[in-house]
């Protein structure tokens, strides 16, 4: 069994009577560790856990990661229903902004979009997670795609957004790959498999 940390932000912190205390400081995320299975399983586990935390993300009432995408079109000087330009200026931020760093040693984890957004690091679950929080967030429809290389198990998350609606899957989905300097529409070399899973 592998753990997966879900890493939350902690809303308070907590005096050592236990009693909860407004934080005076910048407050550190908190993690939450649980089990998920290996292979397959275990992937198709963490993609449903970085589901709920975009979805989690886009709901939550003081919307921080929609501000941000606002924010975002904004610094871009992104017009009005410029779909394509909104998408790749939410693209650029989490490739170029949020630095990757690995997960811990033996242990898979998985930030929130505000956490990510809060310690500007993640991988690419995270930087995924984030990408597609942002997008959902201002109208973009996103899914995860897990993929293997070479016969291997998956190792990899990227995200794909819907631009035209042809009618044509493929076509339809474009991808956005997070950890590497690459285009919207990139997709990586070498990829045997591929699990999808709609945000």
């Amino acid at each position: 069994m592998r753990l997966s940390g879900s890493l939350t932000l902690s809303p308070q912190s907590r005096s050592l009577d236990g009693l909860a205390q407004p934080s005076a400081v910048k407050e550190t995320p908190r993690v939450q560790l649980a089990s998920i299975p290996e292979g397959r399983d275990g992937t198709i586990a963490t993609l449903k856990i970085m589901r709920e935390f975009a979805k989690g993300a886009v709901r939550n009432p003081d919307q921080t990661i929609r501000q941000k995408a606002l924010d975002i079109f904004s610094a871009e000087g992104v017009p009005p229903r410029a779909w394509k330009k909104e998408i790749g200026a939410l693209h650029r931020f989490v490739r170029d902004n949020i630095r990757y760093v690995r997960d811990p040693v033996d242990c898979e984890l998985v930030q929130t979009p505000e956490a990510t957004l809060q310690i500007a690091q993640g991988d690419c679950d995270d930087k995924s997670t984030l990408l597609a929080a942002l997008l959902s967030a201002t109208g973009h429809p996103a899914r995860f795609v897990a993929v293997g290389f070479n016969g291997g198990g998956f190792s990899h998350v990227l995200v794909e957004t819907k631009v035209n609606h042809t009618g044509q899957d493929m076509r339809d989905w474009v991808p956005l790959e997070t950890i590497l300097p690459q285009e919207p529409g990139w997709y990586p070399d070498g990829v045997t498999s591929r699990y999808v899973l709609q945000v």
